[in-house]
């Protein structure tokens, strides 16, 4: 085995929307993106009192890639003009295939804007590759109960959505995404593929990889290998994850992430002429 080892840091960026803490690891300075990982937003932690705003997401269109949801702490809510609707909750994902092109809106339940409580996201966008930008939407809810958990050694748990054979949602492009929890004073090799591009964050906690500190917050690039040797001292959660490079142009505009400039303007005009659906019928 050819163990990765860590050749660079990012710091997530601190860049608050309203009075939602958020930072954000990529992209960065020096880092446009991971491909086929475009950009990692991470909300919270934080506590929302009785009777909040709740999460300012309304309807916004997408095309030319997918997000993944991941909620960690809270609920959340998702409407798209494309039938989808679900409330998923702690330890569950929201995975959705913008595609061609759809209008969501992802907010907070009733329940958590009149009683409040703790809330922690992570969103990612995953591109597609320009055979594929142009699929069918889609959206998968998935409740925590079938994500895929197994514990690579006593301590050490991974919970997968995409990528593994039991994970609940088969991605378009083999992307495999987890998250991984580390017991105080645990350690273990993560698989990552050869030649394959990996994402690894640290949500909570400090990481050494192959003696080398990540601390909580950061993104750290990592040599090419098969392994990963991680370790905790004190515990940590990681998102976590691999996938092949996509190796083509990113031209990205607002929420429209395609090949070409000609590309972005014919999805602003698709989407101004009403072909993503009708944003009023998901509320406001």
């Amino acid at each position: 085995m050819t163990t990765r080892v860590v050749t660079s840091l990012h710091p997530a960026i601190r860049d608050d929307i309203g009075d939602l803490v958020t930072r954000r690891p990529v992209p960065g300075p020096g880092l446009p993106q991971v491909d086929p990982f475009l950009f990692l937003n991470h909300h919270g932690p934080q506590r929302y009192p009785p009777g909040n705003r709740g999460l300012p997401f309304g309807p916004h269109p997408h095309r030319g890639f997918e997000t993944v949801t991941f909620i960690l702490d809270g609920s959340l809510s998702h409407l798209d003009t494309g039938g989808g609707e679900s409330i998923v909750r702690e330890g569950g994902v929201q995975w959705m295939t913008a595609g061609s092109g759809l209008v969501h809106a992802e907010l907070s339940p009733e329940d958590f804007k009149r009683d409040g409580g703790d809330m922690e996201i992570l969103q990612l966008w995953l591109n597609l590759p320009a055979r594929l930008k142009m699929s069918e939407p889609n959206y998968l809810p998935v409740p925590a109960g079938r994500m895929a958990t197994l514990e690579l050694v006593e301590g050490v748990t991974m919970r997968a959505v995409s990528g593994t054979e039991a994970a609940p949602v088969d991605p378009l492009t083999g992307a495999m995404l987890a998250t991984v929890e580390f017991a105080p004073g645990t350690s273990a090799t993560l698989p990552a593929p050869a030649a394959r591009s990996v994402l690894f964050y640290t949500v909570r906690g400090v990481v050494t990889v192959s003696g080398r500190e990540v601390p909580k917050w950061h993104l750290a690039q990592l040599s090419d290998g098969d392994g990963i040797e991680v370790a905790s001292d004190e515990g940590a959660l990681l998102l976590f994850g691999h996938a092949d490079p996509i190796g083509e142009p990113v031209v990205a505009h607002g929420p429209f992430v395609m090949n070409t400039r000609e590309e972005i303007l014919e999805a602003i005009q698709d989407y101004q002429a009403g072909k993503f659906g009708d944003p009023a019928a998901i509320g406001d």
